[in-house]
């Protein structure tokens, strides 16, 4: 679920190298009118407009160069995708792809971007996904664990409206985030505020409060380099907007993707802007494409 308020621009915190978990200042007590206004907010779980839409693939990506027989239709965190022979004490290479992905949605990843968050629903109408962070070694693509997530309530779509409880399928980079609580130790420009207040319940019932503690923006008709509680929409209200990774509640978003706050404070430690970090997201199907 994402939400987005008007509010005057301030300082954002610049996250530091701390290490440690955070200390919980369940300071959720922000003054009835925020929690208001940030469920009169929701209306898409955080997404409208990309920097880079899936129809229009970004230049220079890599597509073919490189690629590694017998990966493709292989699913993201998948194991036996390295290639070669692996004797005893062997080490396996890294894929020169990324498994699971297609030639067009390869296309949309820019050539910069070394660090590549995959969300893969299980279906095209399902709101159960899972996430995998991959990272460029120098010679290949290595991915880390799979984690459950949710997603939107109906899905998935590659043409997203305001409303229409389904998540973008696309490419999307990654540059800021920010929280109810403090940050956790990202490199990403991070903004605590108490904007990230939210309350109510979700659509199995499971209580909201705590959703928006950690938020990665994910750039859907958003601007970047702002906080992700920036409500300018480049498309438009009507396509959408403030669509994050945020704390999964136990249940489907309106148009976000959750992981559980343990995930999301890996996460966050983990992207680094150097590394041009992107989202590649959408149902198993339309990512093999």
């Amino acid at each position: 679920m994402a939400s987005s308020i008007d509010r005057p621009s301030r300082p954002r915190h610049r996250a530091g190298r701390r290490t440690g978990a955070p200390a919980r200042v369940r300071g959720r007590v922000a003054s009835a009118a925020v929690v208001l206004v940030v469920l009169a907010a929701l209306n898409g779980c955080g997404a409208d407009t990309g920097t880079a839409v899936r129809d229009a693939p970004v230049s220079g990506a890599p597509d073919t160069a490189g690629a590694v027989p017998g990966t493709a239709g292989v699913e993201p965190g998948a194991t036996g995708t390295a290639q070669g022979r692996a004797g005893a004490g062997a080490k396996t290479r890294a894929p020169a792809r990324i498994p699971g992905l297609g030639p067009r949605t390869r296309a949309w990843i820019p050539a910069n971007a070394r660090q590549v968050v995959v969300v893969t629903g299980r279906g095209k109408d399902a709101n159960h996904s899972r996430v995998v962070l991959y990272e460029h070694t120098g010679s290949g693509w290595e991915g880390g664990p799979a984690w459950p997530a949710h997603n939107a309530l109906r899905g998935w779509t590659d043409d997203h409206w305001a409303g229409d409880l389904r998540s973008p399928i696309g490419v999307f980079t990654l540059t800021d985030a920010g929280g109810l609580l403090p940050d956790p130790g990202t490199r990403l420009p991070y903004d605590q505020s108490q904007g990230f207040a939210v309350g109510g319940t979700g659509f199995e019932g499971e209580p909201l409060e705590g959703s928006f503690d950690y938020v990665i923006a994910i750039d859907y008709n958003r601007v970047p380099g702002t906080s992700p509680l920036d409500r300018t929409r480049p498309l438009g209200a009507d396509r959408g907007g403030g669509i994050w990774l945020h704390v999964d509640h136990g249940g489907p978003t309106q148009g976000c993707v959750s992981l559980s706050e343990h995930h999301m404070e890996e996460l966050l430690r983990a992207l680094d802007p150097e590394r041009h970090p992107v989202v590649v997201m959408g149902d198993a199907d339309s990512l093999r494409e």
